[in-house]
Formats: structure tokens, sequence, C-alpha cells
């Protein structure tokens, strides 16, 4: 087998930072530390630069099969490995839905062929799929997403007993999307009748309100705690939903929480400059909101921090309020994103792994990834801290071929990608073929 030093890099991984090397024989870390070097070995000097775990981002919506005029798992892979996440869990919100075992088998049969990064698949809820969610398995999916709001074709579950049955028997934990439907209907009727067609952006946080993300969260956690449902609540976007949940590590908790790394970095103020750029569900909402979101990640309140990627034509992105789609590009900038936030002191390039890497391996029980140790799959990334990254039309790898950033200079940049112990990405060049695997999810 072929094998690889990295030498002397800062490796963040569990709570520390240390120089050190990694010895990768084949797709596996073999050694952390000094020793004996094989025969043959390529030696790579990271003097100076960081070492994390690969990220895991498990909410990504890469729009294959169906809508590939928006993205394919193809382009938003490689955009993902391009940015340091060598792992991602993709929504079933497709064209068809995957709300089904031929659907999941379909979406992993092009992930096969195509992936840069390592994959896994939600199995969707309906109103009317509840046989299909009884019989999943770990081996065929993630988890189970349930839309409790903002939904795409037949995927809204808003029937009362629907909802209590998948509570109470979902074999995998419930990802869910909470927004209370009537509350934001009334809100875009009312909006209507003041503006007519023409609404402003910046009245969308208005639209999908606190009030409702709040109602719909309570519902979730309400039906979690009276099945004792393993419950994952994905992007939230208020500070007032936080108090639904506890700190703590997420070792000890069957009720989890998600930010993304768009409520964290935008207010509601972007709107002014950015317009449907930043259209999303839920909405990015008030300079308190974003406070209280940063607080609840380094408190372990908030658990997970992923992308909620999201890609929509310029074109679309074009239109007026309501005609305009909801969602951003995100995966390819999520660290760098992360990482000035810890120039910022906002975050610690700790709590960045535990939240981007260890955390989702947890939640998911992603099975050789997410640290690392001795024996896992040498799916890395190398930063240079004191590097930097522009956001221009050159250096984007989604298909729509925007970015709410075009234009940004971070002050970081990601150096080098590993997948599977091989060199995918290093120094803005792709050195690798698709080598994405099927990740494996283990029983709690």
């Amino acid at each position: 087998m072929t094998s690889l030093l990295l030498a002397n890099g800062r490796v963040v991984n569990e709570g520390r930072i240390q120089e050190t090397d990694l010895l990768i024989t084949g797709d596996r870390l073999a050694r952390i530390g000094a020793g004996p070097v094989p025969a043959g070995t390529r030696v790579v000097d990271l003097k100076g630069l960081h070492v994390l775990p690969g990220l895991i981002d498990d909410q990504v919506h890469f729009r294959e099969p169906g809508l590939t005029d928006k993205a394919t798992i193809a382009s938003e892979s490689l955009a993902a490995i391009c940015g340091g996440v060598t792992s991602y869990l993709d929504m079933p919100n497709n064209s068809p839905p995957c709300i089904d075992r031929a659907g999941l088998a379909a979406k992993k049969a092009i992930a096969a062929r195509t992936s840069f990064a390592n994959y896994g698949f939600y199995l969707g809820a309906t109103n009317s799929n509840l046989d299909e969610i009884r019989k999943i398995t770990r081996a065929e999916a993630c988890g189970i997403k349930v839309f409790m709001g903002s939904s795409t074709g037949n995927m809204l579950v808003d029937d009362e007993h629907t909802l209590e049955s998948i509570f109470a028997d979902a074999p995998l934990p419930i990802a869910t999307h909470c927004e209370d439907t009537p509350l934001i209907h009334a809100a875009e009727a009312r909006a209507r009748a003041k503006y007519g067609d023409d609404v402003p952006m910046a009245e969308h946080a208005n639209i999908r309100s606190a009030e409702a993300c709040y109602k719909s969260s309570a519902l979730a956690v309400g039906l979690a705690k009276r099945h004792d449902a393993r419950l994952h609540v994905l992007h939230l976007s208020t500070a007032g939903e936080l108090e639904l949940f506890s700190a703590g590590p997420i070792e000890r908790k069957r009720i989890t929480a998600e930010a993304c790394v768009h409520h964290l970095w935008f207010d509601d103020s972007g709107y002014a400059a950015l317009g449907a750029r930043i259209k999303c569900n839920p909405a990015i909402k008030t300079p308190a909101d974003r406070a209280g979101l940063i607080a609840a990640v380094n408190s372990d309140v908030i658990d997970v921090i992923a992308t909620d990627h999201a890609p929509h034509t310029a074109e679309e992105k074009s239109r007026p309020y309501f005609a305009a789609p909801s969602g951003l590009p995100l995966v390819q900038h999520m660290l760098n994103m992360l990482l000035d936030q810890y120039h910022a002191g906002i975050f610690s390039l700790e709590t960045i792994v535990t939240k981007t890497a260890h955390n989702p391996a947890r939640l998911f029980g992603i099975e050789g990834r997410g640290f690392i140790r001795e024996g896992y799959v040498a799916d890395l990334v190398v930063v240079d801290l004191a590097g930097s990254t522009t956001v221009d039309s050159e250096q984007i790898r989604y298909r729509c071929a925007w970015s709410p950033f075009e234009g940004h200079t971070f002050r970081s940049a990601v150096v080098m990608t590993l997948l599977r112990g091989g060199i995918a990405f290093e120094r803005g060049a792709v050195s690798a073929p698709p080598m994405g695997a099927e990740l494996i999810f283990r029983a709690d």
C-alpha cells in the first residue's frame, strides 16, 4: 500500500492542538506521532499549517436527480472538497422526491459514479409513507427528514397522526425543518396586501417570523420528548428557540440542535446589499438572534454547524420576492467563514472542529470518520491561517456559478484536502477523480 507522511502539522482534534506527524497507509491513519517511515513514503512538510478532520456537512441540497440546472452531485461535491468538506448528508427534496428505497438507491448509484466526497442520504417523510419510514435501516439512510413547514412537492408533513407516528416509530434519527406554515401564509397575505408583488427582501425575516420558528420547533421537541425520539432540529435561526434545548455534550442528548453558517454570519442588515442572494428558509433574522446563536454554539446548546447548501441559478435569484427561491450556496466556503470567525475571536479552532466534524460523526454514528485517530479513515483538511482566499468567478466551483461572498477575501486558505488517504485537492487544483465513498452508519 502507498504511504504518506504529513510532517510537523498543528493537529486540531478532540479539544487539543499539538504539532505532530501523521502517517497514512492506504486509506487509514496508521500513526499519530514520530516513528519509522516506510521506504517510498511521500513526505509533505506542513510546518506552520493546521490539520483538521475533514468536515461533515449534515445538511446539503445537491439537487440531483431532477434539478440539475441548479447543481449536480458531481459539481457540488467537488466544491465541497475544495472547501475542506469531505462528507455530506444530502436532503430528499429532489425531483422526484426521495421518499422510498428506490429513490435512495437511485441517488446512491449517481453518487457512486460521480461524488468527489463521501455521501449519505436522508429518507424524506410525507403524510403517506409511514410504511417506508418504519422499515428503513441504517444501511439505507442516515436519517428521516421531516419538513414541518417550508416544503417542496408533497413533503410538508402536517397531519397530526402522521407526525405522532413518525416520532413514535422512526428507527433512525429524525431531522426537522421547523417553521409553522399557517403563520407564514398569514404573514405572506399581509405582505401582499401592503406591498403587492413587490415585497422588499428585508420583509423575509418578518414573513418567516421568529414566532413561526418557535411554534414549530416547540412542537417537534414536544413530540420527541413524548415518544423518546432521537430528534435533530436543523438550522435554528432565532434566539428564542434556544430555550427549548439543553447545554452539554452531545453524547448525553436525545434532542440536538444545528446552526448554519449563514445564520452565524449574516443578520437582517444584509438584505439591503444582497437581497435574494441571502433569502433562505428559515430566514436570516436580527443581530440579537445571530448573537444568541453564536453564544449557543459556544455553550454547547447548539451541537452541530452545517450549511444547508441550497443552490439556485442567478436568474432565479434575480426575480421579485415571491418568485425568487430560498437558499444559497455555501459548502465551498463554510470552513473559510468559520476560520474568519476564529480570527475575530468568535469561535476557537477546537469548537469549529467539534461542531463540524466530531459531533456530526457522533450524532449519526458515522463509522471511522470525524476524528483524527489511528485506524480511522484519513479524511483530512489542511489550512493556512495566515493565508487568504478571494472569492471570484474563477474560484467558485458551484454549478450555479455565484456566491454571496463574491469579492470578499477570507483570512485563511484551504491548502489541501485528503479523502481516504489520497490528496483530492491541493492549492487550488483538484488532483483526483471522484473518489467519494458511501458512509457507514452504526447503530446507537
